[in-house]
């Protein structure tokens, strides 16, 4: 007997783009750039994008956004595209959302919105999870309202609540102790980050941060060469930091640590939920900025980044910039950028993570000689100077019988040469030290030479 088989699968969201952005706001020139990237983040929330509406606004309708006249446009458009969601490029206030909903009869959210779904289904790790709900919960808090309109009609008079009304506080309660409660577990999750940074103290730190979709997990798998670093070409593709361990060569190591990517008008809540995470960023010694340079837009993301980076009080922190995707500009524009930034930006490298791919390793995976100079190269002589001048070279003085003393100035420098002196009863180490760990040393016995 053959059984009908049943997909019990949601059908795809066929969704409208809607981008009106306010006519004296830099906005306006680049709103087809913007609504082509809300198109991939609606594309990575599994949405299909069936049409766009744009408007310039002298300023948002405080009813609806976007004015009475263009709600009747929008409303035929999704009669003709039998859309089922629209997706406003700025972030909505409760009452519009609300009022939209009300005269689409259809479910309408903003750009926080997505991307706040977009981090809920990506989220691996318990933290991650815990910190996209945060997010969830303080966006929705002031919306309870419209998700209980159907209950309206239930109301009571004076002194006799409705049903509506009693569910809508309910919730509000319930949503505010939840808050509360994932605030103090990811306090304590920071805690507990700080006892592992704590351990860390002593060994030079990097974080790739950027745009989303720059390309940091594809330098942090190239430079670690760690086939495990997940990469994929969708955005947000990597929300949970990873930090690996990379060998510079010239018996030098560095941490380095790939972050979630910003994004313009990224969520405020989410920025906020995530800054036990970010607190990588700022432990960091060194922070490298990836910009995707095949980006027609890269200037506007960079900035985008550079503010939130403000915002996260890390403006201080040194910083380089790091091009990546040289590979994908023909010559002439790979020239022409390089003489733009050298005076935008003189510390600025150019990579390309996709040439140390394919770049020739021997048996035990490591690089050949051929290729020298290209790919990541940059970046590892970048991050060898950087580590040098913070490690500065000096010689210790170790008693021959201080055999304990000897194993930690192995494990905590780069040792460049060791020689007895047997007049004086030492050993005589030359070698690389962070000041934190020179200090500790020189209180365990350690003496400073020539």
């Amino acid at each position: 007997m053959s059984r009908e088989i049943i997909d019990l699968a949601p059908p795809q969201e066929r969704a409208i783009l809607v981008g009106a952005p306010v006519k004296r706001t830099n906005a306006r020139h680049h709103v087809s750039e913007h609504l082509e990237e809300l198109a991939r983040l609606a594309d990575t929330a599994g949405a299909l994008v069936v049409g766009t509406l744009t408007q310039q606004l002298d300023r948002p309708d405080p009813s609806t956004y976007i004015g009475k006249g263009k709600v009747e446009e929008l409303k035929q458009m999704i009669a003709d595209k039998d859309a089922t969601l629209v997706i406003f490029d700025d972030e909505l206030s409760p009452a519009q959302g609300k009022n939209l909903e009300g005269d689409l009869a259809k479910r309408v959210i903003d750009r926080a919105e997505l991307i706040l779904d977009i981090f809920a289904v990506r989220a691996r790790s318990a933290e991650a999870r815990m910190q996209v709900e945060l997010a969830q919960l303080e966006y929705s808090l002031p919306r309870l309202v419209r998700m209980w309109t159907h209950l309206e009609k239930f109301r009571g008079g004076i002194g006799v609540r409705g049903p509506g009304e009693t569910q809508l506080e309910t919730d509000r309660r319930l949503v505010g102790h939840r808050i509360r409660l994932l605030k103090e577990r990811l306090a304590d999750v920071t805690k507990a980050r700080e006892i592992q940074r704590s351990g860390r103290s002593g060994i030079f730190k990097a974080a790739l941060v950027g745009y989303t979709n720059a390309g940091k997990s594809s330098i942090l798998r190239g430079i670690a060469g760690a086939s495990d670093v997940f990469v994929e070409d969708r955005l947000f593709a990597t929300l949970d930091p990873l930090t690996r361990e990379v060998d510079l060569g010239d018996h030098q190591s560095a941490l380095i640590t790939d972050t979630v990517g910003f994004i313009r008008k990224l969520p405020h809540h989410l920025v906020a939920s995530f800054r036990a995470t970010l607190e990588e960023v700022r432990e960091a010694d060194l922070l490298l900025h990836v910009i995707d340079a095949s980006h027609p837009s890269w200037e506007e993301q960079r900035l985008v980044v550079d503010e939130v980076l403000a915002e996260l009080g890390v403006a201080e922190t040194p910083m380089v910039y790091v091009f990546n995707k040289m590979d994908a500009l023909p010559e002439e524009q790979r020239e022409a950028l390089r003489a733009r930034i050298a005076n935008l930006a003189p510390t600025a490298i150019f990579v390309s993570a996709r040439e140390e791919e394919r770049r020739p390793r021997d048996a035990e995976g490591r690089l050949t000689e051929e290729g020298q100079g290209t790919g990541l190269d940059p970046l590892r002589v970048l991050l060898r100077e950087a580590r040098r001048g913070r490690r500065p070279e000096v010689e210790l003085l170790i008693p021959m019988t201080h055999g304990k003393l000897l194993a930690e100035v192995h494990r905590l420098g780069d040792i460049l040469a060791s020689e007895p002196d047997e007049a004086e009863g030492v050993m005589r180490i030359r070698g690389r030290f962070e000041p934190s760990s020179l200090a500790r040393l020189e209180r365990d016995g350690a003496a400073r030479g020539r």
